[in-house]
């Protein structure tokens, strides 16, 4: 079965969880943007033993609005060469709308994580054969004040049901791309990965680098630097 396959019965099994305040809105761009989303996983999700990138969830002016992780519209459009139809979420808070590919807001995260991708290998053909982008979690949690929510500061009771099926879903990608290793963007995925490869024993090397967002002050001094000294520093020396 195919990735669109693993992230269907994600999104089916994610749709009958219940988050509480301060959450009011919940947002699954794996159903409402599910065409574009199932452009980036045909395009470039297939090929095996290549590094992959994982990211928390999605930002409100990237995947939110694309379907595809980290999805700067610019980057998505232009580099990705990924458009389509773009839908909108059961309920929509009025702060946080999605107006798809007509947005007209910058997701920084995305411009800096895929800026650095295209700086470093050019194309994204040349980009997608050593590495692939990926969310641990796709929904996008809203507070009643339209500020994002992530997902470490949900209570547990919300977590534990939240990280055991995107557990799963993440255990399912890693058999079906075979990654080489697998680097977090941030703490977060990191550590939501290696909990995945200690608990099923896969022989699987993960790292991290740091997470491209504003709201990171280290993020805001010299981020593509630090991120190449880092993914060197792994034994990732590109292209």
């Amino acid at each position: 079965m195919s990735l669109v396959d693993t992230y269907t019965r994600l999104s089916q099994r994610l749709a009958k969880l219940r988050f509480a305040a301060p959450v009011t809105h919940v947002y699954d761009p794996l159903q409402y943007a599910a065409t574009t989303h199932a452009m980036y996983l045909e395009r470039f999700g297939k090929k095996l033993d290549r590094v992959l990138f994982l990211g928390m969830n999605p930002g409100p002016f990237g995947m939110a609005q694309t379907g595809v992780p980290f999805g700067e519209i610019s980057f998505v459009r232009e580099w990705l060469g990924i458009e389509g139809p773009v839908g909108h979420p059961e309920k929509e808070h009025p702060k946080r709308p999605i107006e798809g590919f007509a947005c007209t807001r910058s997701e920084v995260s995305g411009t800096r994580l895929w800026g650095f991708f295209k700086d470093t290998f050019g194309t994204a053909d040349a980009f997608f054969d050593k590495a692939y982008v990926a969310n641990y979690c796709p929904l996008v949690f809203v507070e009643e004040s339209g500020a994002n929510r992530t997902p470490d500061k949900l209570p547990k009771s919300e977590r534990d049901p939240l990280y055991a099926a995107c557990d799963d879903a993440l255990a399912e990608v890693i058999t079906k791309l075979a990654p080489s290793r697998i680097i977090g963007i941030g703490d977060f995925a990191k550590k939501r990965a290696q909990a995945i490869v200690n608990e099923r024993s896969l022989t699987l090397e993960v790292g991290s680098i740091l997470h491209p967002s504003p709201a990171s002050p280290l993020a805001n001094r010299g981020w593509p630097q630090a991120v190449k000294a880092a993914l060197e520093a792994q034994g990732l020396r590109w292209p």
